[in-house]
């Protein structure tokens, strides 16, 4: 039952994008084209997992042990500084394989690829797992709640951005008065996402 909770926190009732707001950029970018969408959707994805197994990983075994009882103000600092490395090599194992496996798609997706070293989606979700888990009584445990939270959020993440995608495909074909075009009726599309997400609040089971 509690998978089933954190489903539904992460992908509809905080939505990682339409309820937290973070991760705008890629969003507002790349989901002009729902295979650009799908395809960031995917990178995103595999990142925000692995860096959240990694951070969780990297704090439990060095960062807690070193500095809990002594400096627990430093180790929330070296939590940004150390995490940001984690992210940033990850970014360059995905930028390397979509760049020879998948050329089509690594040149649409363009400067915002690498631009997910710093998307606040990806490090908010390591920041936000440690917080939630790092208490837990065995690595196990948390490292297994770690990996379910940040994979149902990297999904809510996917959905918000095939949803637009979607969108704005339809309005390309659309009607738009002029001074509506491209970037205004994005951003509205947007804010209309957001209040939609915001009926999910009814749903919330806690966490």
């Amino acid at each position: 039952m509690r998978f089933v909770q954190l489903f539904i926190n992460a992908v509809f009732v905080s939505n990682v994008i339409l309820a937290m707001f973070l991760g705008l950029c890629p969003f507002m970018g790349v989901s002009k084209k729902s295979r650009d969408a799908l395809g960031m959707s995917c990178a995103v994805l595999f990142v925000i997992v692995m860096a959240a197994a990694a951070t969780f990983t990297l704090d439990w075994f060095v960062l807690k042990p070193l500095f809990l009882a002594s400096a627990p103000d430093l180790r929330v600092v070296l939590h940004t500084i150390s995490f940001i490395l984690v992210i940033a090599t990850l970014v360059q194992l995905v930028e390397m394989a979509l760049r020879k496996y998948v050329p089509p798609l690594y040149k649409s997706l363009g400067i915002y690829l690498p631009l997910i070293t710093t998307n606040c989606a990806v490090l908010g979700m390591a920041l936000l797992t440690v917080k939630r888990y790092g208490g837990s009584e065995s690595f196990a445990e948390g490292i297994l709640w770690t990996l379910c939270d940040a994979g149902f959020s990297a999904l809510g993440f996917g959905v918000a951005m095939m949803l637009m995608s979607g969108i704005r495909e339809r309005l390309d074909l659309m009607d738009v008065p002029e001074p509506m075009r491209g970037w205004p009726i994005a951003f509205v599309c947007a804010g209309l996402m957001a209040f939609a997400f915001m009926g999910f609040n009814g749903l919330s089971f806690g966490g």
